[in-house]
């Protein structure tokens, strides 16, 4: 009877000490189907389900190819369904691959907004939207004052009056970045996204070691609910192969300093801080070519000459002039 009593005693005692672990593991088991894209993709037909999807992107027993590796192209895929969860992670898994060596772009985006399955200049999404993009951006234009290499994360918040300046990589509007080379690997790579109790982190696991590496971190973050998730990917004059592999969300506990009660439908996106704002630079105007540099001096010489023969006619003139009146 004692041994009995003596198992059940310890019994509650491990269970006191492992619910809280076992409580924050669970936090990350609760993944929302309906806002999750994982193998295999196609549902009855080639629809997908909880998914729809926007110009170039196709969809293989693999992968969800927003753009192929050629150029102008651009495609999205747009979850069907808001989400109003108050905590979440996105994971996302997807591969950027293509022939471009030291060329090659423009790059994709994770979507957070209030608009969906609207095509546009950023990366292949609206401008002005609502909500929250975090940019993966391959392409550097080499325009204004840069203070980072490509590829490039960043994060942006939107109340819809933005403009996102695609020529300045969108450093004037980012709330934070951090540099990514997640091009042309073997392996898959892959993108955390969190947002809790206000605060968005981004992380990465680009060398295949399942362990994530934090990109940026910003506190005083407002998102609403109610909104889509969504990626999007655009190429220009130069490409690349844009593929998600997978997406999934998971539904994080509420902390015990949150209103669970708290309507956050009509919150307005917004950050209380951005990165320090970098003066515009205007681009510096091309070099004139030899040949336009020959013609050129080529012209400022005879216009010097000419001027230096007018003067000295009107001299010579003048002096024949004077000796006339002498006589």
């Amino acid at each position: 009877m004692f041994y009995g009593k003596f198992i059940f005693t310890k019994f509650i005692v491990v269970s006191i000490f492992l619910t809280p672990i076992l409580a924050e593991w669970n936090t990350r088991d609760y993944i929302r189907r309906e806002h999750s894209l994982t193998k295999p993709y196609q549902g009855s037909g080639m629809s997908v389900p909880y998914w729809d999807f926007l110009g170039s992107t196709i969809v293989t027993s693999n992968y969800v190819r927003l753009t192929p590796d050629l150029q102008s192209k651009s495609g999205a895929i747009w979850n069907t369904v808001p989400c109003h969860t108050r905590n979440w992670e996105l994971q996302v898994q997807f591969k950027v691959h293509g022939r471009g060596k030291d060329l090659f772009g423009d790059g994709f985006a994770i979507w957070y907004t209030r608009d969906r399955m609207q095509h546009g200049p950023v990366f292949g999404s609206k401008d002005y939207f609502h909500g929250l993009a975090i940019v993966l951006d391959t392409y550097s234009n080499h325009n204004g004052a840069h203070n980072h290499q490509h590829p490039y994360i960043s994060a942006m918040i939107n109340n819809g009056t933005l403009h996102y300046d695609h020529d300045r990589d969108g450093t004037h509007t980012q709330l934070a970045g951090c540099e990514a080379k997640f091009r042309n690997f073997n392996h898959d790579t892959h993108l955390s996204i969190v947002y809790r109790d206000d605060t968005l982190i981004v992380s990465t696991d680009l060398e295949g070691k399942n362990a994530w590496k934090e990109c940026l971190k910003v506190e005083n973050v407002l998102l609403p609910t109610g909104y889509f998730f969504g990626a999007s990917a655009t190429t220009g004059d130069l490409s690349d192969n844009h593929d998600i592999i997978a997406i999934k969300m998971y539904e994080l506990d509420l902390l015990e300093s949150q209103n669970k009660h708290e309507d956050r439908s009509n919150i307005i996106p917004s950050a209380a801080s951005f990165e320090a704002p970098r003066d515009r630079v205007e681009d510096s105007k091309p070099a004139m070519s030899g040949v336009k540099t020959f013609l050129y001096m080529m012209f400022v010489a005879i216009v010097i000459i000419v001027i230096v023969v007018l003067g000295i006619m009107w001299y010579q003139k003048r002096q024949e002039h004077s000796r006339k009146r002498l006589y």
